[in-house]
């Protein structure tokens, strides 16, 4: 294993005032608090495969890194490294101000333990790729951001580690020299190389990573293949985003509240839910459902009067008040409009097809209304539903096919 992490914690002393550190070495009485950025992380990552860590900011992800490469030592928990690693950190991590750019191949290929012979042989190859021929002797402190982290990642690609370690850098640089980036290392990956690499950017973790980590407040929340890392943590900030859902309330629960003002405002109710439930085309009942496949959702209902002459509705939602569609027979459909006698039961279904949403976890709902479509009288949601990870972005995948013309 390249890289090896047993019950990993790391501590920092929070001081109040700069003072207190004075006052604790002379009167040897703690004058801080200790803030926890990690705790008990343990995983390990095998020859080849590349490592992504994500998380909110805080989590802990550059902490991580810092860890891995050395520049901070653990407060308790073992790290295991075996090869050469390269690194690239915080903007201008490793650099001297002073020196110019030449100088600080040097400097930084030295730290990396690259003999001053090979370093002079890749030199002319580290300038090239960055792109900086013009200001390679100038003093570092002049350059931009974006100057800095072209030098830094070509300097870290060029001197061939076993394993390369990548903070959130890459986002300061523009976009031509971003794809040059993940050209290289795409061919870091194809050498069989090992990387461990932290981003915001959620297609690069799954483009350029085997395994993905979840970070949240400094404990591991998930481990495992990226996509489906990424979209458990997309759906997790999907949800964060919906202010009104009552994440310990079941819907159920929730609809019946939600309801309950329209429902008191008829005597006597018409018909009632059985039971919602969600098939596949063959009939089998499902939890988990595939992007972009067909299902079948079913109502059993049961008719309380006579003559009663009304509409039914299904809805996919993440709660009570965040609805992500909705099918009504009050639109045109394909059910007759007739009047049903009290004791019949009814059986509603609905195929939907190619069904979009790509992540997250829904219900689906179904509703009873008046014949004017704006009074209903009930509301029963199905099981909790989710989706198979898919890869991609966004909460929607669209069906769709390629065609490329060549005139």
């Amino acid at each position: 294993m390249p890289i090896s992490v047993q019950n990993l914690s790391k501590e920092f002393k929070i001081y109040a005032r700069p003072q207190d550190r004075l006052f604790e070495i002379i009167q040897r009485k703690p004058r801080h608090q200790v803030y926890r950025v990690l705790d008990d992380i343990s995983f390990s990552l095998p020859d080849g495969k590349n490592l992504g860590i994500i998380g909110d900011n805080g989590a802990g992800k550059s902490t991580l890194l810092k860890l891995l490469v050395g520049t901070l030592q653990p407060t308790s928990g073992d790290i295991t490294i075996r090869g050469r690693v390269a690194a690239l950190l915080e903007l201008g991590a490793g650099f001297h101000p002073e020196f110019t750019g030449r100088k600080n191949i040097y400097l930084n290929a030295s730290l990396l333990g690259v003999p001053d012979d090979n370093i002079a042989q890749l030199e002319n190859d580290i300038i090239a790729f960055s792109e900086l021929s013009e200001f390679i002797d100038r003093p570092v402190k002049t350059y931009s951001s974006g100057m800095y982290v072209r030098l830094a990642f070509s300097i870290a690609t060029m001197v061939q580690p076993d394993i390369l370690v990548i903070d959130e850098a890459l986002s300061v640089g523009d976009m031509a020299f971003q794809k040059k980036c993940v050209q290289r290392m795409n061919e870091f990956r194809e050498q069989g190389k090992t990387m461990a690499f932290c981003s915001h950017s959620m297609f690069h973790i799954q483009e350029l990573c085997d395994m993905a980590i979840w970070l949240e407040k400094g404990k591991i929340r998930a481990i495992g293949e990226s996509d489906e890392i990424v979209g458990m943590y997309e759906d997790f900030n999907n949800k964060k985003a919906y202010n009104n859902i009552k994440e310990d309330i079941p819907l159920e629960k929730q609809t019946e509240d939600a309801g309950s003002a329209l429902s008191a405002e008829t005597k006597t109710q018409d018909c009632k839910i059985n039971s919602v439930t969600v098939k596949s085309l063959q009939g089998e009942e499902l939890t988990t459902i595939k992007p972009l496949s067909d299902i079948v959702l079913e109502m059993e209902v049961e008719v309380l009067v006579d003559n009663m002459d009304g509409h039914f509705g299904f809805a996919f939602t993440r709660s009570a008040e965040d609805f992500i569609a909705a099918f009504l027979t009050t639109n045109e459909s394909d059910i007759e409009k007739v009047s049903y006698s009290k004791g019949d039961i009814l059986k509603i279904s609905l195929t939907v097809q190619n069904v979009a949403m790509r992540v997250g976890e829904f219900y689906v709902l179904g509703g009873l209304a008046d014949k004017s479509g704006l009074l209903w009288y009930e509301k029963k949601a199905s099981k909790l539903l989710s989706m198979e990870n898919n890869k991609g972005l966004g909460p929607m995948i669209m069906k769709s096919s390629w065609k490329l013309d060549k005139k």
